[in-house]
């Protein structure tokens, strides 16, 4: 069961298309696993529809919507985006257990070839970038070895995390799949995968976090933020 959610700015900006596309992303990979959050969404965009109808119309030149599909039609022809559910994942990611729940959003963010680009961090945590076509911010997958703690971290800038399969837990509570939250810039935390199992998430920062204590004197200058 899902017990951490968006808040209701989050879910407005997201409804309201106002967003950033990272964390947009995170916010959408949510709801296609949250029924509460998406009948959310639908009464906050009924709320916008009520407003925007009773709001005073303006006066706008005759030929607005001819010039706006003019605009349209010259907008160069794409390729249909197909969706990419797990039975359509590359062999690679069918065989890993962690990606056959994974939300159809981010199944399109993984490299076609079926080669994530994984890199250790430490012994229980390794991470692979995703190129999102945005510069704010990093996405990256974060795996957790099961029973493994990352190493205490401080954050420069917001992030954003979603548990895709596994659960997590660090000192505010326990996160387990479906779960969302956000972390703001300051806040230190140090998460440790359950026991039982290896825990997949997919992360959102606007900046690079600082790794506290000792350790963070050797590793630090090897956390770069590379958004794509």
């Amino acid at each position: 069961m899902i017990k951490h959610h968006p808040d209701d700015n989050l879910l407005t900006e997201y409804a309201s298309g106002s967003l950033d596309v990272a964390p947009g992303l995170i916010v959408c990979a949510h709801l296609q696993v949250c029924p509460h959050c998406r009948k959310r969404v639908e009464q906050l965009n009924k709320l916008g529809a009520t407003i925007l109808t009773s709001s005073v119309a303006e006066a706008v030149q005759p030929d607005s919507f001819a010039q706006l599909m003019n605009r349209i039609r010259k907008q160069p022809e794409s390729e249909p985006v197909r969706s990419k559910g797990s039975e359509d994942l590359h062999p690679n990611y069918a065989r890993d257990p962690l990606f056959k729940p994974i939300p159809k959003v981010i199944a399109k963010l993984l490299p076609r070839d079926g080669k994530l680009q994984w890199q250790r961090v430490s012994k229980g945590l390794k991470f692979a970038r995703l190129i999102t076509g945005q510069t704010k911010y990093e996405v990256a997958f974060q795996r957790i070895t099961s029973g493994n703690k990352v190493v205490q971290h401080d954050h420069r800038g917001m992030e954003i995390t979603m548990v895709l399969c596994g659960s997590f837990s660090d000192e505010d509570g326990v996160y387990s799949e479906g779960d969302f939250l956000v972390r703001s810039p300051g806040e230190v935390h140090r998460p440790t995968a359950t026991q039982n199992q290896d825990c997949l998430c997919i992360s959102v920062v606007e900046a690079p976090v600082k790794v506290t204590g000792f350790f963070g004197k050797l590793v630090n200058p090897f956390l770069s933020f590379r958004p794509a």
